[in-house]
This record gives structure tokens, C-alpha cells and sequence, in this order.
């Protein structure tokens, strides 16, 4: 997720009322979460695929009587070794640990992926990390999941070296959603092969690039959203009668364009709004922004921290030949924005 900079996100209320505890970069697992057993990866998005991952390591430790976790790694490995290369995250830290703790497991464990971790061969990762440093019982990976040093191990090598060390180890299969299709926050059902595409965070990023915002919601299984810090700006969203609360978005992929959005407030309102995120070129072509309307509101929000889910796109960013033709559209924008949301069924995770 990009971030407009570093600030947590307040995290909702576990499901169902379960205690969620954090276990960040070099802290020692606490002993509420002793013996877990953990599904691992990235989790960007944290989408439908790393869903059947969660359901897998849900079931499997409620089977062993043992705390259900995530284990992932920041920064991300990608940035890690390509640092010279921009990323559009889909989620970032604070953003997993917001989701995560609305999927009913007892934790999350953060690690450092530096040097240190990048140099770990494959039999130290299992036996040094997973089983001295975590202690933990069983591991849940993707039929994809690699790790060690130059990647060289697989699932099939993880399988082995747990076995040796006495963890469990159980392996997921990819998993497909229907080419065409918003679903709920639970198992997608079962469809015909035909239509069906596999998950995955680039598929998603590609969905978000191209304002399919409806198939990027679909694969990640709610609303995504973006965090920021409101700057101020040249006030001109005033004097069109439409303030807006500016958020810079670093590395976003999002494509150019307005969208129908759904906004935490930092004292804990939701507000609907309409938003415009790109260079603005109607006026000056500046560096992309994410400019945030909110219905029915005055207030001042400047240093605040707001999340900002983004609903439906509505359409591409233009150039308007004046002020005026540009309000008379931004009148449209509106109108279709507040038709969109009040219809919108799409789970959130405000």
C-alpha cells in the first residue's frame, strides 16, 4: 500500500472478538503465541490466494491446539535487492497488520529481510529461524514459496527439512477466482475451469494500473485502500467548491484518473468522498497527488493521518478548457460517486 509516510495504522478489532498480538522486527515471540504454527510469505495485498493460506493454518493449528500466525518479512524482499527500482506495494507493514488482524489469527510475526536473512541458506532458515529463533510447531506455505539464500528452497525442500527438524509442513495450492467477478469475503466457490484466473499480487497491481478497481477488489476480496498523512496544497479545490484533503502516495501504480472513495477519518469517522489521484492537467502537470473530497464535511484534517479505500473508478483524468467545464464535471463525478457508494456492497476493511 503506499503510504504517504510511516505513521501505524490503528488496527480494527480482531474477528470475533480474538486478542491479535504483534510480534515486530527483533522482538521475541511472546509466550501467547509459543509452538505456533505459521503460514509464510510477502503477502502483499494479503488477497484471496494468502486467504487460503490463512484458512489452511487456521484449521490446521485449531486441529493441534496450537496459535494460528503470519509470518512475513519487511521490507519486501523485491526492495531489498532492487532498491534502485521503484515498487507499487499493494500493502504496506501497517497495512498487512490491519488485515491480518481482521482474519482471525492469533498474531503476527514481523522479521527484518536484510543481509543477514538474504544470506541464510535453506536448512539455517528452517532450523535457525523457524525452530530456535520462533519455536514454532508447523509451517503453511504457496505452491510457489521459495526462500534461502538464492532462493534455493522450495516447497519440496521445505517439506524435507521440516520433516528432519520435526515441524509440520503442509503446502497450498494455487488458487483461481472467476474472470469476471466481485465476491464476498469468504472461499470463492468453485467455477468452471474456463473462467477461471489465477490470484496474485501483480495481477492485482495490473488490475489497479489499468482503473480496473472492480477486478482489484475482487482478487484482494475487499476495498483497497491507501494511507497518508494530509498535506497542504494551493487551496484551489476551495475556490471550485470542492476542498480536498491532499495525500502524497509514494511509488503508486493506481491509474490516473477519479474515483467513488470511503475515507477513515484519525478520530474514527467514515466519511464518503470523490477523488481525483494524478498530475492535475488542467493546471499544472505536477508531480501525482491523491486529492480526496469529502461529502458533507468541514473540518480540518491537515496532519492527519486518513485511510482511503478506493471504491469504483469513474473515469480517466483530462484536461478541461476551463474552470467552469471543469466544476460541471466534477457536479457528474460527484453524483455518480454518491450512486456508486451507496450501492456498493464490496467488504472493507476500515
Amino acid at each position: 500500500m503506499p503510504s504517504g509516510d510511516n505513521t501505524a495504522l490503528s488496527v480494527p478489532a480482531p474477528a470475533g472478538g480474538r486478542r491479535f498480538s504483534v510480534c515486530r522486527e527483533d522482538e521475541p515471540m511472546p509466550p501467547t503465541l509459543s509452538g505456533a504454527i505459521a503460514a509464510i510469505g510477502n503477502f502483499d495485498g494479503v488477497h484471496f490466494g494468502h486467504r487460503a493460506l490463512i484458512a489452511a493454518v487456521r484449521e490446521t493449528a485449531a486441529a493441534a491446539g496450537r496459535p494460528a500466525v503470519a509470518l512475513t518479512f519487511e521490507p519486501h524482499p523485491r526492495a531489498y535487492f532492487l532498491p534502485h527500482l521503484p515498487m507499487f506495494r499493494l500493502s504496506d507493514a501497517a497495512a498487512k497488520e490491519r488485515v491480518f488482524a481482521r482474519l482471525g489469527l492469533d498474531g503476527l510475526v514481523v522479521r527484518r529481510f536484510d543481509a543477514g536473512l538474504a544470506g541464510t541458506g535453506a536448512r539455517a532458515f528452517v532450523e535457525s529461524l523457524l525452530v530456535r529463533d520462533l519455536g514454532l510447531s508447523g509451517v503453511v506455505v504457496g505452491h510457489d514459496f521459495h526462500f534461502g539464500r538464492g532462493r534455493e528452497g522450495t516447497p519440496a525442500v521445505l517439506a524435507e527439512l521440516c520433516a528432519g527438524a520435526g515441524l509440520g509442513c503442509r503446502i497450498i495450492p494455487a488458487v483461481s477466482l472467476p474472470t469476471m467477478s466481485q465476491l464476498p469475503l469468504s472461499s470463492p466457490p468453485a467455477a468452471p475451469e474456463k473462467t477461471m484466473e489465477p490470484v496474485s499480487s501483480s495481477a492485482i497491481r495490473t488490475a489497479l494500473a489499468a482503473g480496473d478497481v472492480a477486478r482489484a477488489n475482487a482478487l484482494l476480496g475487499y476495498r483497497w485502500f491507501v494511507s497518508g498523512v494530509v498535506q497542504h496544497g494551493d487551496k484551489r479545490g476551495r475556490t471550485l467548491g470542492y476542498p480536498t484533503a491532499n495525500v502524497a502516495l509514494s511509488d503508486c501504480g493506481l491509474a490516473h484518473g477519479i474515483y467513488a472513495v470511503r475515507v477513515a477519518l484519525a478520530d474514527g469517522g467514515i466519511r464518503d468522498g470523490v477523488a481525483s489521484y494524478g498530475r492535475r492537467p488542467t493546471f499544472d502537470d505536477g508531480a501525482p497527488l491523491l486529492e480526496v473530497n469529502l461529502f458533507d464535511f468541514s473540518g480540518d484534517l491537515y496532519g492527519q493521518t486518513i485511510t482511503v479505500e478506493v471504491v469504483a473508478y469513474i473515469r480517466g483524468e483530462e484536461r478541461f478548457d476551463s474552470a467552469d467545464s471543469l466544476i460541471a464535471r466534477m457536479d457528474i463525478d460527484a453524483e455518480q460517486a454518491r450512486a456508486i457508494l451507496a450501492a456498493d456492497g464490496v467488504p472493507s476493511m476500515l
